[in-house]
């Protein structure tokens, strides 16, 4: 996955039915999204999956989808303007999706911010990578892990649990089915946003989904 130039506003187009009982997306492309509204099981997958970190308001009435990785120049900016949006719309519910694809730093990333949650310290550390200069790899992510108080022991333990191979495994094949360009793409209702945003483009792809 690489990161275009251009950034667009697409709409999401049903195709057919996949593995894991999900829904094809045949790629991002333009259409009347009230002709091809996203399925139930792909919005399930997508936006109610337990294993997936939220922030914001868990019981929102809009939920925004966020694929991301660690390393992923574009997406690093993005995590202030999400809190800035969660901070401004309280009825708002983020869904994070680690899509490590830049590499073994990201997939080490990825399996260490996940693992975090066992220590109650996602946030934090989600934070700190998402601020650190340089790439994520081994050794920085662990520094970071230290700064914010984790228990490096049991975060490298706790990074081998298999709900972490699952949740890694359903975001790239997530990706895979729609057809997303790259990361960060951010997913609200039927449409998607790919690529560095302001605030004010997440917020109208937002009050599209919360309109229909």
């Amino acid at each position: 996955m690489t990161h275009p130039a251009p950034i667009h506003r697409r709409h999401l187009i049903v195709g057919a039915a996949a593995t894991l009982g999900l829904y094809v997306l045949g790629g991002l492309a333009y259409a009347a999204s009230s002709d091809n509204p996203m399925p139930p099981e792909l919005r399930r997958a997508l936006e109610r999956d337990p294993l997936a970190p939220v922030l914001g308001n868990p019981d929102g009435d809009v939920t925004l989808t966020e694929f991301f990785d660690y390393n992923c120049p574009h997406c690093r900016p993005m995590a202030a303007r999400v809190e800035t949006l969660i901070g401004a719309d309280p009825n708002l519910r983020v869904v994070f999706r680690e899509l490590p694809v830049f590499g073994e730093g990201s997939v080490f990333a990825a399996r260490a911010s996940l693992a975090s949650r066992e220590q109650r310290l996602y946030w934090p550390f989600h934070r700190h990578l998402m601020n650190m200069r340089g790439r994520a790899e081994e050794a920085s992510v662990l520094a970071a892990a230290r700064r914010v108080g984790l228990d490096e022991g049991k975060l490298r333990a706790d990074m081998e649990a298999d709900w972490i191979s699952d949740h890694l495994s359903t975001s790239l094949d997530l990706a895979d089915h729609m057809g997303l360009l790259g990361t960060p793409t951010f997913i609200a209702g039927d449409e998607a946003l790919f690529g560095r945003q302001e605030v004010s483009d997440l917020q109208r792809l937002i009050a599209t989904a919360r309109a229909r």
